[in-house]
């Protein structure tokens, strides 16, 4: 299982939300860059990015923090937040972004993913957010009446890299992943799953492990309170 430190973008600073709200935004670190260079140094083979503005906005709002982050660092990077259309996509999949994530765009544009799925293999994945089992969208912010099990088939001949699912109510919140549903969602595609939301502790990397299936951990908080530390958690899981 592959862990993801993650870096939340907000006004060009690091920070963790809870629950995703934008007014409860914690700030970590003003030089996300650096961040990302302790993590990639601490041996982490991928790196999460969310332009957290850029979600609400429907555009990118954090370029050059990204930017940044991209010249700090030679390991993957995955980034969401406001990537709702091929020119956008595109033009961060040639900045060096290795991977892209479509959460909005793919509830509301789904032939979008599929077009970019196919046009870069391996190289766009699917974000699945939801409260209860139902997806939301817009920054968290529009609740549909998708669920998780029903978005994630749609995609499961597209062509997509992988499948980012976040439970919400646990997001920044240090109360555990949702391991049994997002166990459950691994079962169901074939597509890989990254387990994101919750993650406090090392035992709930090992939990998740555990569950079977999971393809990936995204951990935020717990990396920047120091609940997890990153060299212990790679090394216990076999990383």
């Amino acid at each position: 299982m592959i862990l993801y430190p993650a870096i939340d973008l907000k006004e060009g600073r690091a920070v963790r939300l809870l629950r995703g709200d934008m007014a409860a935004a914690t700030v970590f670190d003003d030089d996300p860059a650096a961040r990302a260079a302790a993590f990639a140094a601490a041996g982490a083979r991928w790196l999460h990015l969310v332009d957290l503005d850029g979600a609400f906005a429907g555009r990118p709002r954090n370029a050059p923090a990204v930017e940044a982050i991209l010249r700090a660092v030679a390991i993957p990077v995955q980034l969401g937040g406001g990537i709702r259309d091929r020119a956008t996509a595109e033009a961060w999949l040639e900045a060096g972004v290795a991977r892209v994530i479509l959460g909005t765009a793919a509830v509301e544009d789904p032939d979008l993913v599929r077009t970019l799925a196919r046009a870069h293999p391996g190289r766009v994945a699917v974000g699945i957010d939801a409260r209860e089992g139902r997806v939301a969208t817009r920054g968290w912010v529009e609740e549909t009446g998708a669920t998780v099990a029903d978005l994630a088939r749609a995609f499961e001949d597209a062509g997509i890299a992988a499948i980012v699912y976040t439970d919400i109510a646990r997001d920044g919140a240090m109360e555990g992943p949702n391991v049994e549903a997002t166990a459950a969602l691994a079962r169901a595609v074939s597509v890989p799953v990254i387990a994101s939301g919750g993650v406090s502790s090392l035992e709930d990397l090992l939990a998740l492990q555990g569950a079977g299936g999971i393809a990936g951990a995204i951990v935020g908080r717990a990396l920047y309170d120091g609940a997890v530390d990153l060299g212990r958690a790679l090394e216990a899981l076999g990383a």
